[in-house]
C-alpha cells in the first residue's frame, strides 16, 4: 500500500499562505520556495486561489507540495482539486463539506481541537487532522493527545517556529502548518521577498537539524 501522505511528510513543513493578490501569492511562494519549504498552501483568504495553484504547478510541477487551506464550501473542495491540488485543508470538520473532500481522492486536512473532534474527523476518513490552534495547547498538547490516538497522523497548525519545530515532531507530527512566522503576513504588504526568503531559510535549516 502506497504512503498517501509520502510527499507531505517529505515536505515537513506547510507554508500557510494568505495574501492580498493572487500576484503577491505567487511572489510569496516563490520566494518561500527559494528559502527551502517546498509545501505550500494557498488559503481561500487569497483572491483566486485556485489560479495561484494552477501557476505554482505550472511552474514547479512535482518538486513541491501545493496545496489549498481555509476550505469552508463544497464548491472550495471541488475548485482546489480541479486546479491540481495535492492536499485539502478545512480550519474545521463538517460532515458534508469534509466528504466533498474526501470524494476528490486528494490527501484531506481537517481541523480539529478536542479529542472527541479528532475523533470526528477520523471517522469522516481524513488522511490527517490539523490540530488548530495549535498555539493554546503546544507540543505538550500534541504529546498527549498521542495517548488515545498514538496511530492518528497529526498537523499542529499555530504556534509553530523553527525554534520550536523539534518539539513539535517529538510529540509526533506527521508535518507542520506554519502561518505568521513564515508567510508574514506584514512582510508580504510590505512586498519584501527577500524577508519571506530568510523567514523560509530558517525553517528549512531547523527541519534539517531535526532529520539529521
Amino acid at each position: 500500500m502506497t504512503d498517501r501522505l509520502a510527499r507531505t511528510r517529505a515536505a515537513g513543513v506547510l507554508a500557510v499562505l494568505r495574501a492580498p493578490s493572487p500576484e503577491a501569492a505567487i511572489d510569496s511562494a516563490e520566494a518561500i520556495i527559494r528559502g527551502g519549504v517546498t509545501g505550500i498552501e494557498v488559503t481561500f483568504s487569497t483572491p483566486d486561489a485556485p489560479a495561484v495553484i494552477r501557476e505554482l504547478l505550472q511552474r514547479h510541477g512535482d518538486s513541491i507540495v501545493v496545496g489549498a487551506g481555509t476550505i469552508t464550501t463544497p464548491e472550495q473542495a471541488e475548485a482546489s482539486a480541479e486546479a491540481g491540488a495535492e492536499f485539502l485543508v478545512s480550519p474545521g470538520t463538517l460532515p458534508a463539506l469534509t466528504q466533498t473532500m474526501v470524494d476528490t481522492g486528494k490527501v484531506v486536512m481537517s481541523g480539529a481541537l478536542t479529542p472527541t473532534e479528532v475523533m470526528a474527523a477520523l471517522q469522516l476518513g481524513v488522511d490527517v487532522v490539523k490540530i488548530f490552534p495549535a498555539s493554546l495547547g503546544g507540543p505538550a498538547y500534541l504529546g498527549a493527545l498521542r495517548g488515545p490516538f498514538p496511530d492518528a497522523p497529526l498537523m499542529p497548525t499555530g504556534g509553530v517556529k523553527p525554534t520550536n519545530l523539534a518539539d513539535w515532531f517529538a510529540a509526533g507530527a506527521v508535518a507542520v502548518g506554519a502561518g505568521g512566522d513564515l508567510a508574514n503576513s506584514t512582510a508580504i504588504a510590505r512586498a519584501d521577498w527577500s524577508e519571506l526568503e530568510q523567514r523560509a531559510h530558517h525553517f528549512a535549516q531547523a527541519l534539517a537539524a531535526v532529520r539529521s
